[in-house]
């Protein structure tokens, strides 16, 4: 993100399970198949750095947006080699100190003429731009075999997070979505119990948070501005439609319109309040509950709901249906790799902003939380209901997390009185570790990035636990909640087909009509 313009500113039986085997017979020609393209390193699909030289060498990283979030993720990358940084506004304070902090490195304001100038020098990209540009960016570094690291949330639109999650799989590219509480023990051990049964099978799940921080229910602003001479204007808006610069409302107006950060409230560059936060808020019981295509998304918004901007609060119904999973076995056999575990149909519920408050941060009042029949537990556990939360009820107890990223969490089972921290509920030692952890330390943001710079340089995919192929199914889901805002009525989604079943309107929404010369690579 920029600061100026490109700113991005978390004892009980198991569950009974089928069990299943998998099998994974190794044919000679198979074999040969494999250990030939091994060898080979895939020319254009291995980073330059594992074609040429050894593990231990540095990465050439290139950081897209290098303010506000993007800095945290430059700066996340300090230990390889900054050879390039970019962004839209050479005069924002963001460009004095990176560029005085990595004074090796190229500066440029379009991100294409990077890639074309300096791509046979680079072999990974981070990507801190506004929500509209992600995946532009993405799938053009990615075309180059790039490895990317991407803030959240993945993209803006649901077409566009599929394509992603294609791309990466097709060429084996290593990725990372930029929800650094993927790195953090408790969250994993919150899905590795979860999964195996700790509360039985869940039904509910109601998420919600503090956002909007940031103006939204906005028609846009009458009038334009100077564009500041440092500022490109036209690469800033990339795919989205024209519109004239507007910096305040009026000079004595101490609110930006588009930036910084407010962009995230504005529908042609943002994704609002559920953009922002759920991809770390759900991150937890996405992965816990195996979550794949909702059935019925329904949104209802609080105050003005217009064609510009979002609102500045909404409640929005998710509905999955059953499904199966497949996890992985604490201790593997040759032949013995997974479980099957089935879970019950389920309803998550996202809360977010209030009702209007124009006098408040955000615009409202911060009321919009889960029913108080459901958080009483929590008000005895912590006083009140914090301002961001999950919680999970399942048929045996429930478990809450009281922070944006679901990295601690509370267990209280069925004959509990009360909530109990996870590391101290006894139930919790009936359940083995079997998820890796992330070993870089406590440091999340940090831990993130490293995990993912292990992975570019063991050229292992897999290894990065927000990898794009399962990010972009979170994403997914969250962006169906954007468009029913956006349609005004409830989505009966077809996943497999990518289609709002009675909503033809919502196709726009799915997948937006990009600005002439800002096409997907």
């Amino acid at each position: 993100m920029l600061v100026r313009m490109w700113n991005r500113t978390n004892q009980l039986p198991r569950k009974k399970s089928s069990e299943s085997i998998s099998f994974s017979p190794v044919s000679r020609r198979d074999f040969i198949k494999t250990t030939s393209l091994a060898a080979g390193a895939l020319a254009l699909g291995v980073p330059a750095l594992l074609r040429g030289q050894n593990l231990n060498s540095k990465l050439n990283i290139a950081c897209i947006g290098i303010g506000g979030k993007g800095r945290s993720d430059t700066d996340a990358c300090a230990g390889e080699n900054i050879v390039a940084l970019c962004d839209v506004d050479a005069g924002s304070e963001a460009y004095a100190t990176q560029t005085q902090k990595y004074p090796s490195a190229k500066f440029y304001k379009d991100f294409r003429q990077m890639l074309d100038q300096m791509g046979s020098q680079i072999d990974a990209v981070t990507i801190s731009a506004p929500d509209h540009l992600h995946a532009i960016m993405a799938s053009a570094a990615m075309k180059m075999h790039k490895a990317v690291f991407c803030q959240k949330p993945l993209t803006q639109t649901v077409y566009e997070a599929r394509y992603l999650r294609k791309m990466a799989k097709e060429k084996k590219i290593v990725t990372q979505m930029g929800n650094q509480g993927s790195a953090a023990d408790g969250l994993r051990r919150a899905v590795e119990t979860i999964q195996d049964g700790l509360i039985g099978q869940v039904s509910q799940v109601h998420v919600w948070t503090n956002r909007p921080v940031w103006p939204q229910a906005m028609d846009r602003p009458q009038g334009e501005d100077p564009v500041p001479a440092t500022l490109d204007w036209d690469l800033w808006l990339g795919p989205a439609p024209l519109r004239p610069y507007k910096g305040r409302r009026n000079p004595d107006d101490e609110n930006a319109i588009y930036e910084p950060f407010v962009w995230r409230g504005w529908q042609d560059f943002g994704t609002g309040a559920l953009g922002d936060m759920a991809c770390h808020t759900v991150n937890m019981p996405f992965r816990a509950l195996d979550l794949g295509y909702p059935t019925e998304i329904e949104a209802t918004p609080f105050g003005q709901m217009n064609k510009e901007s979002y609102p500045v609060g909404s409640k929005i119904r998710f509905q999955f249906p059953a499904r199966k999973a497949s996890i992985s076995l604490e201790h593997p056999h040759l032949f013995h790799h997974h479980r099957t575990i089935e879970h019950d149909a389920l309803t998550l519920w996202w809360y977010d902003g209030g009702q209007p408050d124009p006098a408040a941060r955000g615009g409202h009042d911060l009321s919009n939380k889960p029913p108080v029949e459901l958080t009483a537990d929590i008000v005895a556990l912590l006083g009140e209901v914090p301002e961001s939360g999950c919680l999970l009820i399942g048929s045996e107890g429930t478990v809450f997390s009281p922070d944006d990223y679901g990295s601690s969490f509370f267990v209280k089972l069925k004959g509990d009185e009360k909530y109990l921290h996870y590391t101290k509920h006894p139930a919790m030692a009936q359940f083995p570790e079997r998820i890796p952890r992330n070993t870089y330390g406590k440091n999340q943001g940090l831990a993130h990035a490293q995990e993912w710079l292990t992975a570019i340089k063991q050229n292992k995919p897999e290894l990065c636990y927000s990898r794009f192929d399962i990010m972009a199914r979170l994403a997914e889901i969250m962006l169906l909640g954007c468009v029913s805002l956006r349609v005004g009525k409830k989505i009966e989604w077809d996943g497999p087909k990518m289609v709002a079943k009675n909503c033809p309107e919502a196709a726009q929404f799915i997948k937006r009509e990009n600005r002439s010369g800002w096409a997907l690579s």
